[in-house]
């Protein structure tokens, strides 16, 4: 029994019991599946504790890969299939085929954005894609993206952010969006071309 010295201290007495003399077997399970408890939760602690690094901003790798998908920096001229390039991202614009949400800051999607984009903030995004699709319209001015939509394409400045984007879209069970590598940097300079 556990009395008034603490837990832990009753524990090592029921310990030094077991081991001095006879000992009730439910004391002797019940001391197991304490012991057990406690591997348990130090396994979980730690398991959490490596699930949110691995689910950090750069996975503990390279700045221009990001758990997995990489950035602008590593994608121009590559096939990726989570990336859409220019050309493809103005064929879907042309055939209005596409929900491009931009997740630059306000002040930067006012400087310049692609004709078509919605403007989500990256710190906004996560509950923007959990609220209900009612919400989502009044507050966005365009349908909310379904899960299973395979024309959702994220973009920012460069790719980095829209691809912080999209690995908060795919945990969030997006798991056909896409982000546009270029970035508005790219869309800007062929734009002008």
């Amino acid at each position: 029994m556990i009395g008034s010295r603490g837990p832990r201290r009753d524990i090592r007495a029921l310990f030094r019991a077991e081991r001095s003399g006879p000992v009730d077997m439910r004391v002797s399970r019940l001391i197991s599946n304490m012991a057990l408890m406690l591997v348990l939760r130090r396994v979980l602690v730690a398991a959490a504790a490596d699930g949110l690094k691995a689910s950090a901003a750069y996975c503990n790798r390279k700045p221009e890969s990001l758990c997995g998908l990489k950035t602008s920096a590593a994608t121009r001229g590559e096939s990726h299939p989570r990336v859409v390039t220019y050309d493809q991202l103005k064929g879907m614009l042309e055939s209005h085929s596409v929900q491009l949400f931009d997740v630059r800051s306000p002040e930067e999607f006012q400087a310049g954005r692609i004709p078509g984009s919605t403007n989500i903030p990256l710190r906004e995004l996560e509950e923007a894609l959990k609220m209900p699709a009612v919400d989502f319209k009044a507050l966005f001015k365009v349908q909310a993206p379904r899960k299973e939509d395979d024309n959702i394409v994220f973009q920012c400045q460069s790719g980095r952010r829209s691809l912080i984007a999209l690995d908060t879209a795919v945990a969030l069970g997006y798991m056909r969006a896409h982000h546009y590598a270029g970035g508005y940097s790219e869309w800007s300079q062929r734009q002008d071309n």
